[in-house]
């Protein structure tokens, strides 16, 4: 698995998850559709349009779908529901040197890509907006534009699920017949 693209910085520190998506959008159960509500009250005016000054209405923000986020993103509540909104409205990657842990494992989960980095890693990518990424799930590795790179850390079974394609209960359903045959055997035992 590979993400190419531009970065797009959202440099505020402390972004909760109901700054991430909003409470009142948290009724559904399915993750179609909660892109529209991603950042909410940032997003939009009072009245329903653009806000200028949030970073991702930007021209040059438009297409990124890696993020850069400033420090300990995702704290609050836990909800699945703003990964689902992240990735609903197009972000696959969340790069910052803290990243909370619940909103870390509840991205990694359901396939959103939360890469924690070092602070002086963090600080020169929060420095060049715009720039150029190549993540490699695989490699575990970011390339950068001047030829240099950032290593990254992913759990063994968050890594693996994201080459994949497939959230825990996809991982359980393709080794159905591997466990069903464990069953057997305890039940004979």
């Amino acid at each position: 698995m590979r993400i190419h693209s531009r970065t797009a910085v959202l440099a505020d520190e402390n972004i909760d998850t109901d700054r991430i998506i909003p409470a009142r959008f948290l009724t559904t159960t399915t993750r179609a559709g909660l892109g529209k509500h991603c950042f909410q009250d940032w997003r939009y005016l009072p009245d329903g349009s653009d806000n200028p000054a949030f970073p991702l209405n930007r021209p040059e923000a438009q297409g990124c779908s890696i993020v850069v986020a400033g420090r300990n993103f995702g704290c609050g509540s836990s909800r699945e529901h703003a990964p689902w909104a992240l990735l609903d409205y197009g972000i696959q990657a969340v790069l910052c040197s803290e990243i909370a842990d619940i909103f870390r494992n509840n991205a990694l989960k359901n396939g959103l890509l939360a890469i924690v980095i070092s602070a002086a890693e963090h600080q020169w990518l929060l420095a060049h907006p715009g720039i150029e990424l190549s993540i490699d799930v695989q490699g575990q590795y970011i390339a950068l534009p001047d030829g240099g790179g950032i290593g990254f850390q992913l759990e063994p079974f968050a890594r693996h699920c994201l080459l994949n394609g497939v959230d825990q209960l996809g991982y359980l359903l393709q080794n159905e017949k591997a466990i069903a045959h464990y069953e057997q055997l305890e039940q004979a035992a």
